[in-house]
């Protein structure tokens, strides 16, 4: 056995002992989730167990010997203020400044300096929507931690051929995704992510994902994220259509319908969503190294096909609920 292996036992190890101890913190504080009409369970769940996400990323930071410095320093601020906000809600207000700063540290671990303003302000505003719209994931069981795993493990492959991050940084997140998946991929959750693991994987995508793009110059890479953001995004166009404050706790993702209107079961419904972005990954895989046009006619295609796909579901749902009453 190399060492390195060696080290991805004990780096496991650590991580499933960290879930076990979260566990029974959470019981004894009462950190639970309890269920109300917009919820898509339906019994108390630990909220906040993706602070696995966050222990991955410590021990990355400190086996490394430091590196990355002003992105974990990001992810520890905009962790904590998350956390906090699992314990108690916090106002949008406060959370904000806070999801600017761990942002723009981030973008400035890239290597986009302030004074490219045209760059790094119109970067700062998409990464802290991004951040937001991943937040909103955690809405049934599996899906936050299946598509997590799909767009990380495409990076991961992307980066061993091209050798720009430092592979660990993936490697750790993606073993503390599927050990929580072992608590939330099933009928009824043991634990969901909460913020602190919803922003947390959000930020670790959001500056993987741009610093390929930046040195691969390969805009194919935002289509990582195709259904999960056409969903999201078309959702908060309707939901604003119809009056909807955006901010409040809903069930209209089509995640969401489809699980509450056709009655799919949460695993079957996280899988298609996680069936389909891995073919679309395996599409950004094969082409992400081509020339700028062929990316951006391919983005233009799929994009196109995400949006019908959505309108098709969407009325397929809005069919059914008419039968049914």
């Amino acid at each position: 056995m190399s060492s390195t292996q060696f080290l991805n036992i004990i780096i496991t190890i650590v991580l499933y002992s960290s879930s076990v101890l979260y566990i029974r913190f959470a019981d004894k504080y009462n950190i639970i989730d309890k269920p109300n009409h917009r919820s898509s369970h339906t019994i108390p769940t630990i909220r906040g167990g993706g602070i696995l996400f966050y222990v991955a990323i410590l021990l990355y930071f400190f086996i490394s010997g430091f590196q990355y410095p002003y992105f974990v320093l990001g992810v520890s601020l905009i962790a904590i203020v998350s956390f906090v906000d699992d314990i108690i809600t916090l106002s949008s207000n406060l959370r904000l400044p806070f999801q600017f700063i761990a942002v723009g540290l981030c973008i400035y671990q890239i290597g986009i300096s302030i004074d490219d303003l045209f760059i790094f302000l119109p970067l700062l505003i998409v990464g802290v929507g991004f951040i937001n719209i991943y937040n909103f994931m955690d809405g049934i069981n599996g899906i936050t931690g299946l598509y997590s795993v799909v767009t990380l493990v495409l990076f991961y492959f992307i980066n061993l051929q091209e050798d720009i991050l430092d592979a660990r940084l993936n490697l750790y997140v993606l073993m503390s995704v599927i050990i929580f998946g072992f608590y939330n991929f099933r009928t009824k959750a043991r634990m969901f992510s909460g913020d602190i693991g919803s922003i947390s994987i959000a930020i670790v995508v959001f500056f993987t994902g741009v610093i390929l793009i930046k040195e691969l110059n390969a805009p194919i890479l935002i289509l990582s994220m195709l259904l999960y953001g056409t969903d999201s995004i078309l959702t908060l166009i309707y939901r604003k259509s119809i009056g909807e404050k955006i901010t409040e706790p809903h069930r209209k993702h089509i995640y969401q319908k489809m699980v509450h209107e056709l009655k799919l079961s949460h695993m079957k419904v996280s899988m298609v969503y996680a069936l389909l972005q891995i073919l679309i990954n395996l599409v950004v895989f094969k082409f992400y190294n081509a020339d700028l046009n062929t990316q951006l006619f391919i983005i233009f295609l799929a994009i196109g096909f995400s949006i019908s796909l959505y309108i098709m579901i969407f009325k397929y749902v809005e069919k059914t609920q008419k039968k049914l009453k």
